[in-house]
């Protein structure tokens, strides 16, 4: 049977300001540790620590830019746009740009705290 997901969880973030994380599935909300799907609002200037996750991460950009740095460079991921961080892989998000970036990103596995790797 289907499963309502009557609206997200709010997550804690990391960054240099702050920023928005709903989770609509996952471990948070669902409970689901295979995948995990949020809503993400990040303002101007908002950049996150390196990290290196043991999750791929797929993003879909909806409105502004998501600047993704990674060890092969650096990409500027404008509203209509997806990029996908590999498992394992160094990467550091940031929204340079004036009015920041919302955007939706699908872990998986799921995302967790434990496995996301961020550097101090």
């Amino acid at each position: 049977m289907a499963t309502l997901i009557e609206g997200p969880k709010q997550m804690e973030a990391a960054g240099t300001k702050p920023k928005t994380i709903e989770e609509f599935v996952g471990r948070a909300r669902s409970g689901d540790t295979d995948v995990s799907i949020a809503r993400m609002v990040s303002p101007a200037g908002w950049e996150e620590p390196k990290q290196t996750p043991e999750f791929s991460e797929y993003t879909v950009v909806l409105r502004g830019m998501l600047r993704v740095e990674s060890e092969s460079g650096t990409l500027d991921v404008r509203a209509g746009q997806a990029v996908i961080a590999s498992s394992g892989e160094w990467v550091r998000y940031s929204s340079p740009e004036p009015g920041g970036a919302e955007y939706v990103a699908v872990c998986v596995p799921a995302f967790s705290y434990e496995t996301v790797h961020r550097e101090p």
